[in-house]
């Protein structure tokens, strides 16, 4: 069904065509990235490249059976053998399980490909898919927080590493 491929320079046009055709959609639930985001992309692409060859950040996109890139799903701040997850899904691939696949592939990867040994996430109190595709991923609730000025829920995942 979907497949992750570890971010590289080559996605860089796919993942900004990707950005802006779910602009609006991913501003109904999480904080825009504004326009400074679209208009330094390059940039911005070149510095998160940087920051996985460091090893401090893990950066996927999600690619269809098709081949097009309709997500994508990162690891970020890892440090002492945790990390915080994030993900986003385009309007086009909602309700298809692409999300919750998508987590379960970085999961697998964060425990056997990066040695991780805990993932946290957060997602908003009125971001209910989100939350459920954290639920059915085996995360559990840990500690109500706020983002962006919202209620919201961090959750966390003991990875098996063995």
């Amino acid at each position: 069904m979907i497949r992750l491929e570890r971010l590289t320079e080559g996605h860089a046009d796919a993942l900004l065509a990707f950005e802006r055709a779910n602009r609006e959609w991913f501003a109904r639930s999480v904080p825009d990235r504004g326009d400074a985001y679209f208009a330094g992309f390059a940039a911005r692409h070149r510095a998160l490249l940087a920051e996985q060859s460091a090893g401090t950040c893990h950066f996927h996109v999600v690619l269809d059976e098709r081949d097009e890139l309709v997500g994508r799903v990162n690891l970020v701040d890892v440090a002492d053998g945790a990390a915080e997850l994030g993900y986003r899904v385009g309007e086009n691939a909602t309700g298809r399980g692409v999300a919750t696949a998508a987590v379960a592939q970085v999961c697998r990867l964060a425990a056997t490909a990066y040695g991780l040994r805990t993932l946290d996430a957060v997602a908003a109190l009125d971001n209910a898919a989100s939350r459920a595709v954290l639920a059915r991923s085996g995360f559990t609730a840990v500690a109500d927080v706020t983002v962006n000025g919202r209620p919201a829920v961090r959750y966390r995942l003991p990875l098996d590493t063995s």
